[in-house]
């Protein structure tokens, strides 16, 4: 029988799984133009803030930006509440997992950027400014989002990292343990993997 402590990073993983399903960049599409929009198949065919802006309008966007952002926040938060920092990563994990596998939707979700940056905010807030700094300039230099997205998944396990084995000040996050680069690694993981299925999808 799983220890109590492992049940309630169990149950802070299905948790945050179901928080990354929420469906912000569709809720956003029907209200804006009663579901004539199909961010999943218009525009860039990802469903997140940057389409959501493009599509429905520079409020829609940032509208869909705070909800995703949101959702991981809130899964990383009730996630460590009910176990800790381990369930803290678990939920924030499993939050973008969710928003970019989402079952309901036949796995077809957005990137994962925007929440995992909101998980990222609760249990890696030290980090989050240098994250902001290195996605824009990854972007801006290479003018491709695919690739500015692995550059900051790389920085930001690295740094995950370092934070742990050197116990650096995590501002108001929880104290770095090996929780942190867990919820880095596989964070990224999942992202990158959303990356791998769009290329092979778009026959690159």
């Amino acid at each position: 029988m799983a220890a109590p402590g492992t049940l309630r990073v169990l149950l802070a993983g299905v948790a945050g799984y179901g928080a990354g399903l929420l469906p912000s960049a569709t809720l956003a599409a029907r209200l804006a133009r009663g579901g004539g929009v199909d961010l999943h198949t218009s525009g860039s065919g990802n469903p997140g803030a940057t389409n959501a802006a493009s599509l429905l309008g520079p409020g829609w966007g940032v509208a869909v930006l705070v909800l995703d952002m949101g959702k991981g926040a809130a899964a990383a938060a009730l996630g460590r509440a009910l176990g800790g920092p381990a369930g803290g990563a678990a939920a924030g994990a499993a939050s973008i997992a969710g928003h970019v596998f989402p079952a309901p939707s036949r796995f077809r979700g957005g990137k994962g950027v925007a929440t995992s940056a909101g998980a990222s905010l609760v249990l890696f807030p030290a980090y989050f400014p240098l994250d902001a700094a290195v996605a824009y300039l990854s972007a801006t230099r290479t003018q491709d989002a695919d690739r500015a997205i692995q550059i900051s998944c790389t920085a930001w396990t690295v740094a995950a990292l370092v934070w742990w084995r050197r116990g650096l000040p995590n501002a108001w996050g929880p104290p770095p343990t090996a929780s942190l680069p867990a919820f880095a690694g596989l964070g990224s993981a999942v992202m990158l993997a959303r990356l791998a299925v769009n290329r092979r999808a778009a026959g690159r």
